[in-house]
């Protein structure tokens, strides 16, 4: 592969992880995507790659040749997901379509045939790094969806633990917490989550204090 003297930088600060088991290809596109603006890591094997991924460094984007000795390409995007949803893409000399729909299942964002132009290649890795970006986004909204329905249930059985211990309606219990929280100058999630916790430590020693 070529790479294209006409191809501006346009990924500055963009980190790749390029596995590749041929030396060749891997100096290749390395030096390419590295004229092309990125900031690249190489690695020869699946476990130099995890050895580097050890070390607390994430990429932006991995791109895994899929047939490598050891640990394959498919082995290692498993390792990836497991840590932070790593985002990757595949790159192998073969192009079946059963490796094709093995990558795609095993949540590859993209699928390159060798050997690659770069001139081509680098709109495949800008297409999958919006992908990877717009996933982030999905999970991070529905974190947030699920701390705000966690914090609904908990005050909510915050405001139940309230009307039985002041025999309170449900408005005068929430109200009393609402204040409460203002008074200590927190959360009203925050005040429910510690009402809870001290309503179970008290279940548990009355519990252990019951006599049979």
């Amino acid at each position: 592969m070529t790479p294209d003297p006409t191809l501006e930088p346009i990924a500055l600060g963009r980190r790749l992880l390029l596995v590749d088991d041929d030396r060749l290809v891997l100096a290749t596109l390395a030096s390419g995507l590295t004229a092309a603006g990125y900031t690249v890591t190489t690695a020869e094997s699946a476990e130099e790659a995890e050895a580097w991924l050890a070390g607390g460094a994430r990429p932006d984007l991995a791109i895994l040749d899929v047939r490598m000795p050891g640990s394959g390409g498919l082995a290692l995007a498993q390792r990836l997901h497991e840590l932070d949803h790593i985002p990757f893409m595949m790159l192998s000399a073969y192009s079946d379509l059963p490796l094709v729909a093995q990558a795609t299942a095993s949540g590859a964002l993209g699928y390159a045939v060798k050997p690659q132009d770069l001139a081509h290649l680098v709109p495949a890795i800008e297409t999958a790094l919006a992908r990877a970006n717009e996933l982030q986004d999905l999970r991070l909204a529905r974190l947030q969806l699920q701390a705000a329905l966690d914090a609904e249930r908990n005050i909510s059985v915050a405001v139940g633990i309230t009307m039985m211990q002041q025999q309170r309606q449900r408005s005068e219990a929430f109200e009393l917490l609402r204040q409460s929280a203002r008074r200590q100058r927190c959360k009203l999630a925050s005040l429910a989550e510690q009402t809870i916790a001290a309503a179970d430590q008290l279940n548990l020693l009355l519990g252990n204090n019951r006599i049979d």
